[in-house]
């Protein structure tokens, strides 16, 4: 068993770092975070997928910890799926794919667009094609409040994480923030994420009414097109994906398996991370070898 930091080639020749976790001969787990997230957000998981067999693989989307920025300003839905198309494809075997929130969407894309037949099977972490328009505004405020500011400390970071996220147990820098935040040359700390992925997607949506509406469709279709194994697994305290909302994909892909985890919010991994990792291990096993290659 190992745990090494890695170099993935994403679309375009997009340079995207990744934690690899396990031996490197069992079945791959790939784990793609939401937005403004980094890697970091599996950290308890990578390590729980691998001590239960299999080789687990948690990549920083583009833009976003340490991989390469989108210099051409490239962080639609689209774009994060065909990273996610690049990485299989150079893997010797079909990839299990856990994606939370953007990562989710970009799988779905991924696989029931892009490029059908690419993975051995998905889970949804709070996401699905119709999401609660209340709960989207609520994200994306958090990340452009301090988009252009920053942050005087990382206790002040860990203030506004607080404000967003009340139920969760205040998080003090000590405890891993400071790798979520960037310490710049006017000494103030800013996300670690590029500022173009949000700001992009604000400046295109107040000038195309239509896209969410469009990404909506797109999004159902794509779930439409599923045939390999589906999980979704619900904060059951979301305020993103909704009961009406799980119906709707459960409609489109009638196969898809549901957890709900109680008391969990749209951050569900962090919120309930042991019930987290025991749903996904018990669907993971149930549909994979951890060895040899998938028949």
């Amino acid at each position: 068993m190992y745990c090494e930091t890695v170099s993935i080639e994403g679309a375009g020749g997009l340079t995207l770092t990744a934690e690899a976790n396990g031996e490197s001969g069992a079945m791959p787990v790939l784990l793609a975070h939401g937005g403004g997230q980094t890697r970091r957000a599996w950290k308890n998981v990578v390590g729980d997928l691998a001590e239960a067999g299999f080789h687990a693989i948690a990549i920083d989307m583009r833009g976003h910890g340490d991989s390469e920025w989108a210099a051409d300003g490239a962080y639609e839905t689209h774009d994060f799926a065909s990273d996610l198309v690049a990485i299989v494809s150079r893997m010797e075997r079909k990839l299990a794919l856990v994606g939370a929130s953007l990562g989710g969407m970009a799988g779905i894309l991924a696989e029931g667009d892009l490029a059908p037949g690419s993975f051995a099977s998905l889970t949804l972490v709070d996401i699905a094609p119709q999401m609660e328009v209340s709960g989207v505004n609520r994200i994306v405020g958090f990340m452009e409040e301090h988009i252009e500011t920053g942050f005087a400390s990382p206790e002040e970071a860990s203030e506004a994480i607080a404000r967003y996220m009340p139920l969760r147990r205040k998080r003090s820098s000590g405890e891993g923030l400071r790798n979520y935040l960037r310490h710049k040359a006017d000494g103030r700390y800013y996300w670690h994420w590029d500022p173009a992925f949000i700001l992009s997607s604000r400046t295109v949506s107040k000038r195309d009414e239509g896209r969410h509406q469009r990404q909506f469709e797109a999004l159902s279709q794509a779930t439409q097109n599923l045939t390999l194994p589906v999980h979704l697994i619900r904060g059951g305290s979301s305020d993103l994906v909704s009961e009406d909302a799980v119906e709707h994909l459960r409609e489109l892909a009638p196969h898809a398996e549901y957890t709900d985890i109680a008391g969990a919010t749209h951050m569900v991994v962090g919120d309930a991370n042991d019930s987290f990792s025991h749903a996904i291990l018990d669907f993971l096993k149930r549909h994979h070898s951890m060895r040899g290659r998938e028949t």
